[in-house]
């Protein structure tokens, strides 16, 4: 990646959960795999966390018969406020960029700011595109 064309995403939404209940949701398999990384053309789907600092996780979706596979490790987990990891989508791109997820309470939920760094410029609407699509499933798991 160039790094003149490298920019940071950030985006911040606010849920009606608690902050631990949406800190669990991007740990617990059987809850991730309801909203991260999946769409509505997913045709199977396999989620595998290993929720510990060095841990890795791995996630994948087919959709239209292909494997889209993106894969990390933890870089850092405390609950219920932080959250930092590696992510990569290998099939795409040898690179990995690093997700920043920061959760505070806000009286009856919770807000999320999440930022991903460095990502390419090109590259930031779809993915502006991909984590609200993604964070709007995350709402209804934590319902």
């Amino acid at each position: 990646m160039n790094p003149e064309n490298l920019v940071s995403l950030t985006l911040t939404r606010r849920f009606s959960a608690s902050p631990e209940r949406l800190f669990d949701a991007w740990l617990n398999p059987e809850t991730a795999r309801l909203w991260l990384f999946t769409t509505p053309a997913s045709q199977s789907h396999s989620t595998e966390i290993d929720a510990r600092v060095g841990g890795a996780w791995r996630i994948a979706d087919r959709r239209d018969g292909v494997d889209f596979v993106a894969l990390g490790e933890y870089l850092e987990i405390d609950r219920p406020g932080l959250l930092v990891f590696t992510f990569g989508m290998p099939q795409f791109s040898p690179e990995f960029c690093r997700v920043k997820v920061e959760i505070e309470s806000d009286g009856a939920g919770s807000r999320l700011t999440l930022t991903q760094e460095p990502v390419p410029a090109d590259a930031r609407p779809g993915l502006e595109e991909g984590w609200s699509t993604m964070f709007d499933k995350l709402a209804e798991a934590v319902r």
